[in-house]
């Protein structure tokens, strides 16, 4: 498996975000209803606070405003991801936390976060001390009894997304890579419909944190 530092991914995505259309992409949502129908269940309110990983350009964060939430954080490794959703958030982004950055090196405050949430990154995370390092931060971060939901492409998705591979998932194998300091909730499945017709299926996994 061909394994990429953590500069190169940066750049990758960096011009991923730099050369074309966030609607070009083939993860684009028009709105995040199942991500923030998952939110909304964990019983989060308006000052709890969420962070949204690899969210970049993703609606997600529209959608969380439009709820009422007043501490949300956005991380991503690349400016121009970031760039897309401030631009289109306009005055609205300062209410915003950017954070630009590699989620296998960032350090977060402990207990920070009350929910954890990743559409599309875990999957990119081919390398188990990647993997191991997530996890850590996870559970370091994110407040006791806090909530975690992570989308990765099912056991029947691509291998591959924007020219790199990706690990597929059932509901077990990804609490698996949590273990059981997490309790699995609830897990459902995802038919995405890309913007040039194709399909991919995820799997969403919300999680407890004991």
């Amino acid at each position: 498996m061909h394994k990429m530092d953590n500069v190169t991914v940066k750049n990758h995505w960096q011009d991923v975000y730099s050369n074309k259309p966030v609607t070009d992409t083939s993860w684009f949502q028009e709105n995040a209803e199942l991500s923030i129908r998952l939110i909304e269940q964990t019983g989060a309110g308006s000052a709890s606070h969420i962070i949204d990983v690899g969210g970049g350009a993703s609606p997600l964060v529209d959608g969380l405003l439009a709820c009422g939430f007043l501490h949300i954080t956005v991380l991503d490794i690349s400016a121009a991801a970031l760039r897309v959703a401030q631009e289109r958030l306009g005055s609205r982004s300062s209410q915003v936390a950017w954070l630009e950055t590699d989620i296998t090196t960032v350090s977060l405050p402990q207990h920070q976060f009350d929910v954890w949430h990743d559409r599309a990154v875990f999957h990119f995370l081919t390398r188990a001390e990647d993997r191991a390092r997530y996890v850590e931060t996870v559970q370091y971060a994110v407040k006791p009894g806090g909530h975690v939901i992570v989308a990765t492409f099912d056991l029947d998705g691509p291998n591959r997304c924007s020219g790199l591979e990706t690990m597929r998932y059932s509901p077990e194998t990804l609490h698996g890579e949590f273990g059981n300091a997490f309790e699995l909730v609830q897990s459902i499945p995802e038919l995405h419909k890309t913007p040039f017709g194709t399909d991919q299926k995820f799997i969403y996994c919300y999680c407890r944190k004991h």
